[in-house]
């Protein structure tokens, strides 16, 4: 288990730096994880999925965020 969960971890990390890390990456690849490994001992696909969503999701919110502070300086 310790070492399925260190080699996610290792794999999430190498598969970019920065920005992709730091956009919800880390936060959804260890929900992934903790979830892949619930549904049948599949925390690494679980962790590679999850890294992706939150990827995803951080990217969405902060294009919404963005949008409400533009249509807010334009009133």
């Amino acid at each position: 288990m310790k070492k399925v969960f260190c080699m996610s971890v290792a794999m999430v990390m190498s598969l970019g730096a920065g920005e992709a890390l730091a956009a919800g990456c880390l936060k959804g690849a260890a929900v992934g994880a903790v979830a892949g490994h619930v549904a049948g001992h599949h925390a690494v696909a679980g962790a590679i999925v999850g890294c992706a969503v939150g990827h995803h999701m951080a990217k969405e919110q902060a294009r919404k965020s963005t949008e409400v502070h533009a249509a807010a300086q334009t009133h």
